[in-house]
């Protein structure tokens, strides 16, 4: 499968570097059974998962006898590193009625993105679904998700084999081959591994006539036949020959692909050649059908942001699988476009109980959404958070943020922005003191300007009373000189007596009054 996101999850839940996988969910130890194939437990992966034992009376081989059953989220994912090439993926499902509820579920099984195939469990049939297609990463999703309220998708065993690159050349990568039947024609028992290295399958089986639309054919001479003997035929599909005549080689294998669209009357056979002495065979035969193309996956740079967050939060670290795809089974606490490689368009981590710094996830630039409260987030509001070129919403609010708002948010006139519930948190009209790296307010040193304004109180206070007693002063000396002079102009006009005009005529005293006033005005200012 494709797509950076497969990426996105921790080594820490990686099962194997660079070997075949064999898990038996439920379990919790390690063993090596009847087969020689070892086993794992699954223990230690889930958090949020139940280990379960079957209840039936049916006998059922140690690996089918626990189950692991998930109960939240809409899909669980098992996360495997694996080889790049072709890849064989067996998942396998036994009710048993663990439950004692005698009320088997249905549910989706996915691969990396893409749905695999709809499980209906039954009371006590064992169910088993292979996949082939190729991996152009390091690794694999296999996912479960629930599809019905309270039927709780389980399974009971993952297998996970790399298969030469040789094998299924003719698998285009962008499609994925999805196993409906197996058969060893001849064989008395099931075969599988050692006897089939990559261990696949292969059921007894007789007869010549099959429907599919996807074949893998083999043919192997099973005699050292003589110059007399000759075995030579041609395949056809509803009696039309659909080969050149095949002759199978002694002690090596012929492959035959055929891919056809066929229905249920379609007729599947082998139909000897004229000059053929021997009766034709076929040794085993796969049959499939194909998948829609594969997803590409979530866009790499949003997955790349969902990394850094689940590096930073464990709580998050439960989320596997493509973050997008299926789109029915998105990750809970995103949201993403309908484009053909979808994008993360909203981040909902809104009382996640996370703590501490956020880490940047700002390669998510097609975020619209971003909320973020009710958390307990500390230290400044980072600046990345200002540089999402299509954020329209950003709710930081009931977290422990602090110091200033950066200019890249509060410049930004079409974001809604909300910050209450933040005490330590300046906006705008509030002084901010500085804040440190550790988050706790320091108390720097003023500047020159905060020293002038500290000052001020103290010039006010020194200069307005001089100002208000010096014109006091002023005030004090006009008055003075006013009354003097009025004194004196009285005096003078008793003594000049009967040479004054009259009143009428006007009087020269209030005319001396008047300019000596004006004087002393003028002599004030």
């Amino acid at each position: 499968m494709t797509s950076c996101h497969v990426l996105l999850f921790l080594a820490l839940f990686v099962f194997s570097a660079n070997a075949d996988v064999s898990i038996d969910c439920g379990a919790s130890e390690s063993y090596t059974d009847e087969n020689s194939i070892t086993w794992r437990g699954d223990d230690d992966i889930f958090q949020s998962s139940f280990s379960e034992v079957v209840q039936s009376s049916n006998t059922v081989s140690h690996v089918m006898s626990t189950l692991r059953v998930f109960t939240s989220r809409k899909k669980n994912c098992y996360f495997i590193s694996v080889d790049k090439g072709p890849l064989l993926v067996r998942a396998s499902f036994y009710y048993g009625n663990y439950d004692r509820k005698l009320s088997p579920p249905s549910f989706d099984l996915l691969i990396d993105g893409n749905h695999w195939t709809k499980v209906i469990t039954s009371l006590d049939k064992l169910l088993y679904y292979e996949v082939v297609y190729v991996v152009e990463s390091d690794a694999t999703t296999i996912c479960l998700a629930q599809t019905q309220p309270n039927q709780f998708p389980f399974i009971s065993a993952l297998e996970v084999r790399s298969l030469d690159p040789k094998m299924y050349s003719y698998v285009d990568p962008k499609y994925a081959l999805f196993v409906r039947s197996r058969f060893a024609y001849g064989a008395s028992a099931t075969v599988r591994y050692p006897d089939d290295v990559y261990d696949r399958i292969w059921v007894p089986e007789s007869g010549d006539k099959k429907t599919a639309i996807y074949m893998n054919l083999y043919f192997s001479e099973v005699t050292d036949l003589d110059t007399t003997q000759k075995r030579s035929f041609r395949i056809y599909i509803d009696n039309n020959p659909k080969s050149e005549p095949i002759i199978p080689p002694y002690g090596k294998v012929t492959e035959m692909l055929i891919n056809y669209t066929a229905s249920s009357n379609t007729s599947f056979s082998l139909v000897s050649t004229l000059d053929s002495t021997l009766p034709p065979l076929i040794n085993a035969m796969e049959v499939f059908s194909v998948s829609d193309p594969l997803v590409v996956g979530t866009n790499s740079k949003d997955v790349g942001g969902l990394v850094e967050l689940q590096t930073q939060f464990s709580v998050l670290q439960g989320w596997y699988g493509d973050p997008c795809l299926p789109s029915p089974y998105t990750w809970d606490w995103i949201s993403c476009s309908n484009d053909v490689i979808p994008h993360v368009t909203a981040l909902d981590l809104s009382s996640f109980g996370l703590s501490g710094q956020l880490p940047d996830f700002s390669s998510m630039d097609s975020l619209v959404t971003i909320d973020l409260h009710n958390n307990s987030f500390s230290g400044p509001i980072p600046d990345f958070l200002g540089a999402f070129p299509y954020l329209e919403e950003l709710n930081l609010a009931d977290n422990s943020f602090s110091g200033p708002i950066p200019p890249s948010i509060s410049s930004n006139k079409t974001l809604k922005l909300v910050v209450s519930g933040n005490p330590g948190l300046c906006v705008s009209g509030k002084s901010c003191k500085p804040t440190s790296t550790d988050g706790t307010k320091s108390s720097p040193t003023p500047s020159s300007s905060s020293k002038k304004s500290s000052k001020l109180p103290l010039i006010l206070g020194t200069t307005i009373p001089s100002f208000m007693i010096f014109w006091a002063i002023v005030a004090f000396i006009l008055h003075y000189r006013r009354k003097k002079a009025a004194i004196a102009a009285i005096t003078a006009g008793k003594a000049a007596g009967s040479n004054m005009p009259s009143q009428g005529q006007g009087s020269p005293g209030n005319v001396m009054m008047g300019k000596m006033g004006e004087a002393a005005a003028n002599e004030g200012n």
